[in-house]
Order: C-alpha cells, then sequence, then structure tokens
C-alpha cells in the first residue's frame, strides 16, 4: 500500500479513551448530519423541480448532488470509519460553503452550527478515526 492510502486509512494511534471519544465523535456528527443529507437525497430524486442554492455557481442540480455526496454518503462512510480523513474532508468543505457563502449575510446565528460540524471534521481530519473503525481493521489486515 502507497504512502498515500496509509496515510489515508492511518485511523491514529490513541489511547482507548481518545478511540472511544473519536468514536462517539463519527458517529454523532455522521448521524446528525446524515439527517440533512437524507433530506437532500429525497429532494434530489424527488418528483419537484429542484430549486437549490448554488454558492458556486456551478448549477443547481450539481450542488444538490456536491451536497448529497458530502452530507449523505460521506456521512456513511464517517460513521463505520472507512476512509475517514478523506471523507471528513467534502464534509469540511460543505460546511464552509454554509458558513462563508450560504449564511455570509446571516449572522451568527446561522453560521454556528456549520461552524461547529467545521471544528469536528477538522478534528477528525487531523486525528483519524481511532481504533473502532473500519479504517483500523483495514489497516491491521494490511500491516499482517
Amino acid at each position: 500500500m502507497n504512502q498515500t492510502l496509509k496515510q489515508i486509512f492511518d485511523p491514529g494511534h490513541h489511547s482507548k479513551n481518545i478511540n472511544i471519544a473519536l468514536l462517539v465523535l463519527r458517529l454523532v456528527a455522521g448521524a446528525l448530519m446524515l439527517t440533512h443529507g437524507f433530506g437532500k437525497l429525497q429532494f434530489l430524486f424527488g418528483s419537484e423541480p429542484i430549486q437549490f442554492q448554488d454558492p458556486l455557481g456551478v448549477g443547481e442540480v450539481t450542488s444538490l448532488v456536491l451536497a448529497v455526496f458530502a452530507e449523505f454518503l460521506c456521512s456513511i462512510l464517517l460513521i463505520v470509519g472507512l476512509g475517514t480523513r478523506l471523507v471528513a474532508i467534502p464534509l469540511l468543505f460543505t460546511m464552509m460553503v454554509a458558513v462563508f457563502l450560504v449564511h455570509i449575510n446571516d449572522g451568527i446565528g446561522k453560521q454556528e452550527l456549520p461552524l461547529l460540524y467545521a471544528i469536528i471534521f477538522i478534528t477528525i481530519v487531523t486525528t483519524g478515526a481511532g481504533k473502532y473503525s473500519l479504517d483500523y481493521l483495514l489497516m491491521k489486515k494490511i500491516q499482517e
């Protein structure tokens, strides 16, 4: 396995308490974000015409697809801890778009939640999934 893949799947080397905290953080952040993604997924495949904010100028449908990718698919992968560092990046990017483009003029009340999520995703990108993850099992299997 090359060095880049090792870095992506590296669950980190933490104490038991930190591993448990990372598991809880992944489960809670992933599950809560998944609720946002599921609603967007239903909207994407629904019968209503798509009207979605396009803060990046890529089109409403593309913006919605990117949001569904991050908030639904990446949230599932975050929960199970597979490719955790990598999947936290689109989630982080989505939250930064929410803070600095979608809610830029709405004040801290609307920016607070995506900022909180962003801090969580930055933490996960830097620490990895922890021992209680598919990343850990994958790395363990590879190193055998």
